[in-house]
């Protein structure tokens, strides 16, 4: 039995990915194998040693001490483009609120008294106040053109927008996926030059904090709208708050809510609204599961932060996984000890991110105990694990 323990309340679409005769799943559990979570914020002392894997049901990770993990031989799990239609959809819902005056307008039908004739006149007499513009023919730039900004660039396009994009580290999947009109740009400067709405789709790192700020949005057309669904932080909120009482920015749409923004009359605070569907927590969930079970059953890693990307079908045998420092003789030293023992390596593939190397391992019979303690004590080697085979793990 696998051991899981959830830190929040994980769609049950997700959990029932986990079969209940080979998992336990609770709240609270001892030695758990892995952990699923949402919001909770993780502390690497808090976390057991028993913990082989984090799965996080959401596409950002800051949550979690993945460095610390990292060192430990953790892998930490993701669901990047689970929720991305959700995304999609309220940062068009944002650039429409925006554009059309909506958050304005409502406030002033809402705050109307006196009887309905009185009502009326008064609406004829204000509504000129909220006169907005139409987004055909507008520019929209997204900077990240992951999963979400290609979403949210295609979504611009069928609406009738011209879109610029900007992502250094585009992969060829998300670029097969793009528009084909979708102009590139050479960069953030000038992506903000010639965009009327700009949308960001980024993590929050040392590179992109205050990636927008004051000398920025002096780059930016007059009258142009910001946009942030993504993180807090990547925008200076007081150089907003000044571009926008000086007339310079139009409006600033965001989901991060703080005393200095909510009441400000251009700019739409919402509350973390981003990934908050059914549909979204469902797909986050039902990703972040499967992850996790592939890695504890069969050492396969997709969609880590922190781990390489493996897969290694199953053909028979004993699966070892073992995670260890990329270092050089990692993987000479393993298969020295497995030939020690008198064990054949049936079938074996190692592949490296960064600091971090996993090595699947398929032997023709079990590993005795003796032999992976004697793994465990190489130099290097943070994790072992013995998986059993395709049939029974063990």
């Amino acid at each position: 039995m696998f051991k899981i323990q959830t830190l929040n309340n994980i769609a049950v679409a997700g959990l029932d990915r986990l079969p209940r005769d080979r998992y336990e799943v609770a709240s609270e559990i001892a030695h758990p194998d892995a952990i699923l979570v949402r919001s909770a914020k993780m502390q690497a002392g808090d976390i057991p040693p028993s913990v082989q894997a984090i799965g996080r049901a959401g596409a950002g990770t800051n949550n979690v001490p993945v460095e610390a993990m990292t060192a430990r031989g953790v892998a930490v799990f993701n669901a990047p483009g689970a929720n991305a239609n959700a995304v999609k959809e309220l940062v068009i819902a944002g650039m429409l609120i925006a554009a059309r005056n909506i958050g304005q307008a409502w406030r002033f039908a809402r705050e109307l008294e006196g009887d309905d004739t009185s009502i009326h006149q008064a609406v004829e007499a204000g509504k000129k106040q909220f006169v907005g513009f139409e987004l055909p023919g507008r520019t929209l730039g997204v900077i990240g053109l992951g999963a979400i900004g290609v979403k949210v660039a295609n979504a611009a396009r069928s609406l009738g927008m011209r879109v610029v994009g900007y992502d250094p580290t585009i992969t060829v999947q998300r670029a097969w996926q793009l528009e084909s009109d979708v102009q590139p740009a050479l960069s953030i400067d000038d992506l903000l030059s010639r965009s009327d709405f700009v949308t960001f789709h980024v993590p929050l790192t040392d590179d992109t904090r205050r990636m927008i700020n004051a000398e920025r949005l002096r780059t930016l057309r007059k009258g142009a709208v910001l946009l942030n669904f993504s993180r807090d932080g990547i925008i200076d909120d007081d150089a907003v708050i000044t571009a926008l009482d000086q007339g310079h920015l139009y409006a600033y749409c965001c989901d991060f809510p703080s005393n200095l923004l909510k009441d400000h009359p251009r700019v739409i605070t919402l509350p973390h609204l981003g990934a908050s569907t059914k549909e979204a927590e469902e797909n986050c969930a039902v990703m972040v599961a499967e992850e996790v079970r592939d890695y504890l059953e069969n050492g396969n890693v997709t969609n880590s932060v922190n781990f390489p990307e493996i897969n290694l079908p199953r053909n028979g045998g004993y699966r070892m996984a073992i995670v260890n420092s990329n270092v050089p003789n990692m993987v000479g030293q393993i298969s020295t000890d497995l030939a020690a023992a008198g064990l054949n390596i049936l079938d074996m593939l190692n592949r490296s991110r960064g600091n971090v190397a996993v090595t699947l391992i398929d032997i023709d019979q079990r590993c005795p105990e003796d032999t992976v303690q004697q793994l465990r004590s190489i130099d290097g080697v943070l994790s072992v694990r013995c998986l059993g085979t395709r049939e029974r793990n063990d």
